[in-house]
């Protein structure tokens, strides 16, 4: 029986000389490839069969990179749109508060226009807010017992007469308007001096001369301004415009309705006139003496 060594105990060629071998084979090769390119082809035929396989082993990579890419824009343009509508949404605001700003500014400018052409004070007051009646037309303004305001004083804005003080609290007042049912004023014809009483008729309903004579001379587009015969509005202040008449001759009486001049539903601040009957007017240097109704004409004409 002959004993011999496994095949894994064999001896053979050195392992240092087999190292040896392969890597002098290694350095020809690249000598060669480096001085005459002679394994280009192989390995362009290599690449062009391997591209393929390269293309498919990297779809997962494309597939997860693309997925993050497109995520990752869309959240981004999701905040620049959400951003950039909020800065629209100020820019709005900002332009239309500006716009109202403008709006108050020049209303401000002609009530102290105004505030200098009259002989008596007056105060400048905002308009905060709506009572919740509707069954009455009132606003409330900011000015109360405070700043000496009582029952009974006129308001107007830059157009004319609005309403009358009604209710004096500390820091604000309540002040009715020429629509409401209770509201009545002395006023006349700026064309032709004639007098009339005007009553509210409510929310919504147009203002009323009231016993007024079938052939009372009176016009569509007549101004009326105030009488001052009350002792409480002073005169020559604008208030309405007829807008229509109804004559009954059979009867001799005319429905004669009007609108009010005064913006009290478009402007924020209005007037009210410390106003004193007892007194008079005060005198006049020659040049700035003009008759009341000029006064009232100059005044309706700065609504224009």
């Amino acid at each position: 029986m002959q004993l011999s060594p496994p095949p894994l105990f064999k001896q053979g060629t050195p392992a240092l000389i087999k190292l040896a071998v392969c890597l002098l084979a290694s350095l020809t090769l690249m000598v060669l490839d480096y001085q005459y390119r002679t394994i280009d082809q192989v390995r362009s035929i290599a690449s062009f069969l391997l591209t393929p396989v390269e293309t498919v082993m990297l779809w997962p990579r494309d597939l997860i990179r693309g997925t993050y890419d497109y995520l990752t824009t869309k959240g981004t343009l999701e905040q620049q749109n959400e951003a950039l509508e909020k800065r629209v949404a100020e820019l709005t605001l900002l332009a239309n508060q500006s716009e109202l700003f403008m709006s108050e500014n020049a209303q401000l400018r002609k009530l102290i226009g105004i505030q200098e052409q009259t002989r008596f004070k007056i105060l400048i007051a905002q308009i905060l807010y709506n009572p919740p009646n509707p069954l009455s037309q009132k606003v409330i303004i900011d000015r109360g017992a405070s700043s000496n305001i009582t029952a009974g004083q006129a308001v107007a804005d830059h157009q004319g007469i609005v309403g009358q003080v009604v209710r004096v609290m500390e820091n604000k007042s309540e002040v009715s308007l020429l629509d409401d049912r209770d509201m009545v004023i002395p006023v006349q014809v700026a064309r032709n001096g004639l007098r009339a009483a005007l009553y509210g008729n409510g929310r919504g309903k147009p203002l009323e001369l009231r016993h007024m004579a079938a052939v009372s001379d009176l016009q569509v587009g007549d101004i009326l301004m105030t009488s001052g015969i009350d002792g409480v509005y002073p005169p020559g202040f604008a208030v309405a415009t007829i807008d229509k008449i109804d004559r009954n001759v059979d009867k001799n009486f005319a429905y004669v309705y009007c609108s009010p001049v005064g913006g009290v539903n478009r402007f924020r601040h209005v007037m009210v006139l410390f106003y004193d009957a007892a007194f008079g007017p005060k005198p006049a240097n020659d040049r700035n003496n003009k008759t009341s109704e000029t006064k009232s004409n100059r005044l309706y004409r700065g609504k224009q």
